[in-house]
């Protein structure tokens, strides 16, 4: 008896061993956001207690990650690519056999629109468009003028500026009695949401998910009625010398799990985690907000995640995956 139970555990070590040997070391690259950061960790530890991989996390940012893992192979995960930042080299880095396009880490693409709180639409249900913004432009004050409703646009020097800008254009906000509101920072945007929230007053402007704040407060996104015109929106829309910009919805940005060929090749079935490896915007939103509230870093937000909702993960590994990856989570 005791020889046998001897040999088997020799046995599962050698498994184990074997399976560590295939995946071998894996580098991770942790983006400088949260979402990034707790893809990275969900990552590291599925990684390396489901599939018995060697698992590191570097630092990372979009454009110097790509660049590295297309030019030197490393590191070998970025679980959250927007790849329209750098879209043509992640495509020849793909068509070169350097790369790999997973899958979508974020199942709905970054998303990004104009809002008002769910409170507003709960008592004017005709705020879900554009239209019904416009009815009750007198709920919304401005923060500096009275005589004007404030439209909260995005900080100066950020991207989403111009487009904010040009869709306001659009949709002749100004004819409707909105001034366009700078709110001087990320911070400022965030707080000026946080103040009509905790007063329960009028707020409209420019957002994006998948954010803490819009797992915190419940927003919703006004409807332009025009569906999207994804040409338009990267031709005019998204450069400052739009001359005569046209109404569009924003077109969801593609964010994507890459690797390099070599992680794929060598570790075909970590690999193919990484492809099912999905969250979306909601619950991303809801695990952001939940980071910023209880001051987490990747590596706590992410056991959290993992201990919290196994209904989620456990349909990105099969059932033995799953054992392992519990047993571990039992251990801590």
């Amino acid at each position: 008896m005791l020889k046998k139970t001897l040999l088997a555990s020799t046995i599962a070590l050698t498994s184990l061993s074997a399976a560590a040997a295939d995946c071998g070391k894996v580098t991770i690259a942790d983006m400088n956001w949260n979402s990034a950061t707790l893809m990275a960790n969900v990552d590291a530890f599925i990684l390396k207690h489901g599939f018995g991989c060697d698992t590191e996390i570097v630092p990372g940012d979009t454009m110097p990650t790509g660049t590295s893992m297309i030019e030197k192979g490393e590191p070998d995960i970025a679980p959250e690519m927007w790849t329209n930042s750098m879209k043509a080299a992640l495509e020849r880095g793909a068509e070169e056999g350097r790369l790999r396009i997973a899958g979508k880490s974020l199942s709905d693409g970054g998303e990004e629109g104009f809002w008002v709180p769910q409170y507003l639409v709960d008592q004017y249900p005709e705020m879900k468009t554009i239209e019904g913004v416009m009815q009750h432009v007198d709920l919304f004050s401005h923060p500096e003028n009275p005589d004007m409703a404030g439209f909260y646009g995005c900080p100066a020097g950020w991207n989403c500026q111009i487009t904010a800008a040009n869709l306001f254009k659009a949709l002749k906000l100004d004819e409707a009695g909105f001034d366009l509101v700078d709110p001087g920072s990320g911070a400022g945007l965030s707080g000026s949401i946080a103040k009509a929230y905790e007063r329960e007053e009028g707020w409209f402007g420019y957002y994006w998910a998948p954010t803490a704040v819009l797992g915190k407060y419940k927003m919703v996104k006004v409807d332009f009625g025009s569906g999207v015109d994804e040409e338009h929106y990267l031709n005019c829309i998204s450069k400052d010398t739009c001359l005569e910009p046209k109404v569009t919805m924003y077109p969801p940005s593609p964010v994507y799990s890459v690797t390099t060929e070599s992680f794929a090749s060598k570790a075909p079935a970590a690999y193919d985690y990484i492809t099912k490896r999905s969250f979306t915007n909601a619950d991303m939103n809801s695990l952001l907000a939940w980071m910023e509230e209880n001051q987490a870093d990747g590596a706590y937000a992410a056991e959290n995640f993992l201990f919290e909702h196994e209904d989620i993960w456990s349909q990105w590994v099969d059932s033995a995956t799953q054992a392992k990856i519990s047993a571990a989570l039992d251990n801590l």
